[in-house]
């Protein structure tokens, strides 16, 4: 008779084989109707998804949202509508590797190719020679820094930047602490493919649970529309290279929070102050004292990493506060 751990490892095998080629989970109808509310244009072969949608009459404001890691566009639902009624024109993307655009393995995701696909969108929609409000979180307040670099430094199809707001994004390396997962997929080489594929929604659950607030946790139901939209074309297979934005973050510091400390446009940072991502009082300390032309919007001591879905009636009120002081 074969030892038993012998049979248990048989039987595992294809168990173990099927798990890791589970199906992505369905879309939900309020995913379905972000999608089909989208459209998606071409950026050297990629498709790419975005969403644009027309409000308040007369106004010449538009405002362009940029997403944070590793979720998608659909960051901002909470406030799509309450944005329309003070912007003329909002627009948002899903990065490449994110959401419903292409997410290619073996490709070399940085920063700067998501700067290059945000300026492509702005001349797909014909506003290149717009002025554009930016508002962004996380993986996009880097993405934001990049094209603030492009616009000051005049580079060829750079953005008209208006205004910028961040927003609880990873600015300074020396006060950015990743999740543990971060840190080993984007350091564990040969391995990473392997645990990508092991990630499943029951770990993701819980490690997107620790960065919002004790009482502002999402609803299972949402935490679902963030795993599905990973999901979406396998993009949990190339969380390890999109990662590497952690790496250029430390080796393009001075690029980037050079612009920041330069620009003369005008700038906001909103701010959960629970974040165990850039935590209180470091993060928001080392931004005021680098950047004093800031100004900056703390939210309440229970709002994390997630402003714009913990609190979007804050988040909102912040935003339109500072842009009406311009």
């Amino acid at each position: 008779m074969r030892e038993w751990w012998v049979q248990v490892g048989l039987l595992c095998i294809p168990l173990i084989a099927v798990y890791l080629h589970i199906p992505p989970p369905q879309l939900s109808p309020n995913l379905q109707t972000w999608r089909a509310a989208g459209s998606v244009f071409t950026f050297k072969g990629h498709s790419i998804f975005y969403r644009e949608s027309f409000g308040a009459v007369g106004s010449p404001d538009m405002v362009l949202l940029l997403h944070g890691f590793p979720t998608s566009s659909y960051d901002w639902y909470k406030i799509w509508e309450p944005l329309s009624q003070r912007f003329n024109r909002i627009i948002t993307l899903d990065f490449l590797g994110f959401g419903f655009s292409d997410k290619p393995r073996s490709h070399r995701y940085s920063i700067f190719e998501q700067a290059s696909i945000v300026e492509a969108l702005v001349s797909h929609l014909g506003l290149a020679n717009q002025r554009l409000n930016l508002l962004s979180h996380d993986y996009g307040d880097t993405v934001a820094l990049e094209l603030l670099y492009r616009s000051d430094h005049n580079k060829t199809g750079h953005l008209t930047i208006n205004s910028l707001c961040l927003s609880n994004g990873g600015i300074f390396p020396e006060t950015h602490y990743p999740r543990l997962i971060q840190k080993v997929l984007k350091d564990s080489g040969f391995l990473s493919p392997l645990l990508t594929r092991l990630t499943n929604f029951l770990f993701f659950s819980r490690s997107i649970g620790e960065v919002f607030g004790p009482h502002t946790q999402p609803t299972e139901a949402e935490v679902w529309d963030m795993w599905t939209g990973i999901r979406f074309n396998d993009g949990n297979l190339v969380m390890d290279s999109i990662l590497q934005y952690i790496n250029q973050r430390l080796k393009h510091r001075q690029r980037w929070v050079g612009a920041l400390t330069s620009t003369l446009i005008p700038l906001h940072m909103i701010y959960g102050p629970l974040d165990p991502v850039n935590p209180h009082p470091q993060f928001i300390s080392l931004y005021r004292s680098q950047v004093q032309r800031s100004t900056v919007s703390i939210l309440d001591e229970h709002i994390s990493h997630y402003p714009q879905l913990e609190d979007p009636t804050g988040f909102l009120n912040a935003y339109l506060s500072f842009f009406n002081s311009f």
